[in-house]
């Protein structure tokens, strides 16, 4: 399909980040063999889509980062999988750092010395398993165009500005249309805490995103959350410093990280810090948790090393006095090396008690009149300002928050944090689509979707004057599938991929068939219902009697339809439907997922299962033959992504 791509960004390059998937297991084979990357979302290679988000950017400088022991098997596809080779510009480089291996987390990735070589200049991270109706190039723009300066709400030093980051989040309700009611996706969610930024003098257009971009202050995962608040008793605690700085916080928890981060290239060096370098795990929990928090504690970004990094000074005092003492690897993170929101708990308090914590639940922001912000530069050794609601809070805690708040703005030359900006996709079913694949019911619900989108020939064909969608199929059946006699296959929500077979009296609907299929070849009588099939998967059908079955010239058709036997040493979880003398035995399948060349028998009747082998290496052996090659120009992997991711 051709793409309408933007012209080249010669300052922005883009990693895509592909991992192991061990959440993915319905297509099982081993992660150095088949990647997630190449894991099939509607019968295109998984790479596909971030590859193409990237093109549409206009981003030209893509590398693909990977375990050393799925090197061979990316570049083989990117080689010969016909999805891959049509993509627009020029080929990306695969990168498969030595010690990179297949739970190492993305943080600890990116401060790799193999990666930090590659990195050169502002850059996108990207992860292998994003699909996304949203043009990448509006994000961009907002990224470009917005300057910290102005978006930031928080106060900062004269001192010269650097560029923010930008992350991006999806909701997780509203979209229940991806997903049948007989197969629940439970998508993960992320704490999100942001506040708004200015808008410009001149109110953005519609169709802009603007709107709908606030600064991050507080983000993690839901689980870390979660123990937060039972450590607690149901309360989450805040720090007064926070609602000193921002009056106007909102907390979200229906919202989900898509990984997807506009970098600028200040943060390499952050990532690679020796004070973070053994601490940050992931990009989300630890990199965007820090950075986060960094912007209203200044001193938490000392500890950090964004003095350093963002050429500041650590916390020279005015009378030539001793440098203060940052906490190194030791004071942030003890022995475990692991920067988690606990452990910036554990940096708070040893600061001394700069500010007390607050009991969001006393406050109840839903009832609250927007409190009076407090100024950094305030001179007044007298709070005049309260929030409502807040009468239980100490006045010796107030007190030394004036005391350090004096101190930090006129005696430390703290660099300026940049903001950690955030698109925030409303929640409405109308806005495009913008999902990660990390989970086999996601794989198959995503899937599905895409199989309703129309297609981009019959859009043309009539008339309309509309967009197609980006991430829709030239054709729903290929031209090279054949289907059989007394057959149908129900274009508007089922995808039928190159080399498919599909024998007599066979009915396809709410379905995506992988290449080199062959349904009701052998026998006939298949019936499939919202379903995945992968790869050279064979599912026999049932013949009316056994006087039809000189019929069944199709399977004489298959030279191999001898070893139905054989074949049938890997059976599924169904049920055999036994049929009377009255009744035609099916082979009926719905709600189910087949992996790539498992053999269906003839008369299985399944519900809302997984059908695959359980001698993973025996089926595969014996039915690959000499389709070896053509597996990888298939471009369909399997099992993918970063540990956290």
């Amino acid at each position: 399909m051709p793409h309408a791509t933007h012209p080249p960004l010669p300052s922005l390059q883009a990693l895509i980040l592909c991992g192991p998937g061990l959440s993915l297991n319905t297509f099982t084979s081993s992660p150095s063999q088949s990647p997630k990357c190449l894991l099939p979302i509607a019968n295109r290679p998984m790479l596909w889509y971030p590859l193409s988000y990237c093109h549409n950017m206009g981003i030209s400088d893509i590398t693909l980062i990977i375990p050393p022991d799925a090197k061979e098997a990316l570049e083989k596809a990117l080689a010969t999988n016909p999805a891959l080779t049509s993509l627009p510009g020029p080929k990306p480089e695969v990168l498969a750092p030595e010690g990179l291996e297949q739970t190492s987390g993305t943080a600890e990735l990116l401060s790799l010395p193999e990666v930090q070589e590659v990195v050169t200049r502002d850059f996108v991270v990207l992860p292998c398993d994003l699909v996304s109706e949203l043009d990448g190039s509006k994000v961009l723009q907002q990224w470009l165009t917005l300057d910290p300066s102005s978006t930031s709400s928080s106060s900062s030093s004269k001192q010269g500005k650097k560029r923010g980051g930008m992350a991006l989040y999806y909701p997780t309700h509203g979209r229940e249309g991806i997903s049948s009611e007989s197969k629940k996706v439970v998508d993960e969610t992320d704490f999100l805490a942001t506040v708004p930024i200015p808008l410009p003098a001149v109110p953005p257009p519609a169709v802009s995103l603007r709107s709908n971009i606030e600064e991050v202050v507080l983000t993690m995962p839901t689980d870390t959350l979660n123990d937060t608040l039972e450590e607690n008793n149901g309360s989450l605690p805040i720090r007064q410093r926070l609602l000193n700085k921002h009056s106007n916080v909102k907390m979200r928890t229906k919202y989900r990280d898509a990984h997807v981060y506009f970098f600028p290239y200040w943060v390499k060096s952050f990532i690679a810090h020796p004070s973070n370098s053994e601490k940050f795990e992931s990009l989300s929990e630890d990199v965007l948790g820090a950075w986060a928090k960094a912007g209203w504690r200044p001193s938490l970004a000392g500890k950090l090393g964004l003095d350093d990094v963002l050429g500041g000074k650590r916390g020279v005092e005015e009378d030539g006095g001793e440098t203060e003492r940052m906490g190194g690897a030791e004071d942030d993170a003890g022995e475990e090396g692991c920067m988690t929101p606990a452990r910036f708990s554990e940096l708070e308090q040893q600061e001394g008690g700069e500010d007390e914590e607050v009991d969001v639940m006393a406050l109840s922001s839903t009832k609250v009149s927007v409190p009076v912000r407090v100024k950094e530069e305030r001179e007044e050794k007298d709070f005049a300002s309260r929030v409502q609601g807040a009468s239980t809070i100490d006045a010796k805690p107030k007190t030394k928050a004036l005391s350090d708040s004096k101190p930090e703005t006129k005696s430390k030359a703290h660099v300026h944090v940049p903001p950690l900006l955030a698109y925030i996709q409303p929640s409405l079913p109308s806005l495009p689509l913008i999902r990660r694949v990390d989970t086999a019911p996601q794989l198959a619900s995503i899937s599905l979707y895409l199989a309703r989108l129309p297609a981009t020939s019959s859009a043309s064909t009539d008339g309309n004057a509309g967009p197609h969608n980006p991430l829709a199929h030239e054709h729903k059946v290929h031209p090279t599938a054949t289907i059989g006699p007394q057959s149908r296959v129900s274009e508007a929500d089922s995808l039928v991929a190159e080399n498919v077979t599909i024998g007599s009296r066979t009915n396809i609907k709410e379905s995506v068939i992988g290449a080199n299929c062959e349904i009701g070849v052998v026998g006939d009588g298949v019936t499939l219902t919202n379903c995945i099939v992968g790869k050279r998967a064979r599912i026999a059908g049932m013949s009316p009697a056994p006087a039809d079955g000189g019929k069944a010239g199709d399977g004489g058709k298959v030279g191999d339809g001898g070893g139905g036997g054989g074949e049938g040493e890997a059976k599924g979880k169904g049920k055999k439907k036994k049929g009377g003398e009255e009744e035609e035995e099916r082979t009926k399948l719905t709600d189910c997922e087949v992996a790539p060349f498992f053999v269906v028998e003839a008369g299985t009747e399944s519900k809302g299962e997984t059908l695959k082998g359980f001698d993973e290496e025996g089926s595969l052996e014996g039915e690959d033959g000499e389709g070896g090659l053509e597996d990888e120009e298939d471009g369909m992997g399997e099992e993918g992504g970063f540990e956290e991711e």
